[in-house]
C-alpha cells in the first residue's frame, strides 16, 4: 500500500478535524463563560470594570485552548470515529482492504498537526497573552501597582518604587507570607531627585512586617556616592502585601509559563538554593504534552471497531470523558508522588502514556482476535 494519503485517508482525517474543532469550540466556549462569571467578583475593584474583565478573558483564550486540547482531541476523535462506525463507513473502509493501522494513522496524522500548532501556541502566544492579561488586570485593580513584561512587578508607596523580578506566596500551616526575590528599591526626594537604590536578594512580608535580606544600598548625595551593605534590615512600609501577593501569584504562575521561562526559573532557583520542584513539574509537562495527546487518542481508537458501532453520541462522549479523566487522574497521581518522594518527573510523566499505549496495543490485538 502506498504511503501517500488516499481519498479515504483524507476523508477520515477531515471528519476527525471537523469534529475536534467543533468539540474544541464548545468546550473552550464553556470554559470562557465560566471564567467570565468568576470575574464578576473582581469587577468594581479599582478601575477593573466589565470591559477590562472581558479583555482579560479574551487574553486567556490561547492558554485555555492549549490546556483543553488533549481532552478535546480524545473526545473529538471518539465522536468522529463513532459517527463513522455507526454509519458503517468504517466497515466499508475495512472491506476495501484498509487496515486498522492505516485507519489509526489517518486519525493520528491531523491530530499531530494540531498538536504541533498547540505546542507552538504554548511556547509563544499563550504565555504572552496570559501575561498581558495579568498585566492589564493588576494595573486596573491597583493604581499603585503595575506589571511590565520584561521588568517584573512594580509597586509604589509614596516616593519609594519597588521592582521585583520574581516572587511567590508561601504557606506553612495557618501562617502565610509573601517572598519577593531580586528586588530593587528606588527612593526619590520630594523634588524628584533619586536619593538611593537598594538591591535586595529577597524581601519577606510576615505579620511582623517587611524583612529585607542581603541589602546593598547606594546613596546619591550632592557631591558624593556612598554604599552600604547589611545582611538583614527591617523595612517600615505600609505597602499592601495582600495586593502584592495576589499579583505575584498571577504573574509568576509556573503552569502558565513557556518551557524557556520555566527552564530559566529552575536555573535561578537552584542557583539560589530555592525549591524548584513546581517549576520542574510544569517544565517536563510541556515536553510530554505531545506524547500525552498521541497516547490518549491511540488508546481510544480501538473502541471504534467495536464499542462505538452501537449507541449514540452520548455514549461516545461518555467514553471520551472517561478516557481523558482517567488519564489525567493517573498522571496527576504519578506527578504528585514524584513531588513527595523526589523522584524524576520524567518518569512520572512517562508512565501514564506508556500505560495508555499498552492498553491500545492490547485492545488492537483483542479486536483482531
Amino acid at each position: 500500500m502506498t504511503p501517500f494519503p488516499k481519498i479515504h485517508d483524507l476523508y477520515v482525517s477531515r471528519t476527525v478535524v471537523t469534529t475536534v474543532l467543533l468539540t474544541w469550540t464548545v468546550l473552550v466556549g464553556l470554559d470562557v463563560v465560566n471564567a467570565m462569571v468568576g470575574e464578576f467578583s473582581d469587577i468594581g475593584k479599582g478601575n477593573y470594570g466589565f470591559f477590562e474583565a472581558l479583555t482579560y478573558i479574551a487574553y486567556t483564550v490561547p492558554r485555555r485552548a492549549y490546556t483543553m486540547f488533549p481532552t478535546v482531541a480524545v473526545i473529538g476523535a471518539l465522536m468522529a470515529l463513532g459517527q463513522l462506525a455507526a454509519s458503517s463507513e468504517l466497515t466499508a473502509l475495512r472491506a476495501v482492504g484498509l487496515s486498522r493501522r492505516r485507519l489509526s494513522l489517518s486519525v493520528a496524522a491531523p491530530l499531530l498537526v494540531l498538536t504541533a500548532l498547540m505546542v507552538v501556541n504554548g511556547e509563544s502566544l499563550a504565555p504572552w497573552a496570559q501575561r498581558s492579561g495579568d498585566t492589564l488586570k493588576a494595573a486596573a485593580r491597583s493604581k499603585d501597582m503595575t506589571v511590565a513584561q520584561y521588568s517584573g512587578l512594580w509597586a509604589r508607596e509614596g516616593d519609594t518604587f519597588l521592582n521585583a523580578q520574581n516572587g511567590q506566596e508561601h504557606a506553612e500551616g495557618k501562617d502565610t507570607w509573601l517572598e519577593l526575590n531580586d528586588v530593587r528599591l528606588f527612593e526619590f526626594a520630594k523634588d524628584g531627585r533619586l536619593e538611593s537604590i537598594a538591591r535586595v536578594a529577597s524581601a519577606e512580608h510576615r505579620k511582623s512586617g517587611w524583612l529585607l535580606r542581603d541589602v546593598k544600598r547606594t546613596y546619591f548625595e550632592d557631591n558624593a556616592v556612598t554604599q552600604t551593605e547589611v545582611m538583614e534590615e527591617r523595612w517600615a512600609s505600609q505597602l499592601d502585601a495582600s495586593a502584592l501577593a495576589a499579583s505575584a501569584s498571577n504573574i509568576w504562575r509556573p503552569r502558565f509559563m513557556s518551557a524557556h521561562d520555566l527552564r530559566s526559573g529552575i536555573t535561578y532557583r537552584k542557583r539560589n538554593s530555592l525549591d524548584a520542584s513546581e517549576f520542574e513539574e510544569y517544565y517536563w509537562g510541556r515536553w510530554f504534552y505531545p506524547l500525552n495527546v498521541l497516547a490518549l487518542c491511540l488508546a481510544a481508537i480501538p473502541f471504534a471497531f467495536g464499542t462505538l458501532r452501537s449507541g449514540g453520541a452520548g455514549k461516545r462522549l461518555f467514553i471520551g470523558i472517561v478516557f481523558a479523566l482517567g488519564f489525567w487522574l493517573l498522571q496527576l497521581q504519578f506527578v504528585k508522588l514524584a513531588g513527595v518522594y523526589r523522584f524524576d518527573y520524567r518518569i512520572a510523566y512517562l508512565m501514564p502514556p506508556l500505560v495508555m499505549l499498552g492498553v491500545s496495543a492490547w485492545l488492537f490485538r483483542r479486536r483482531s482476535g
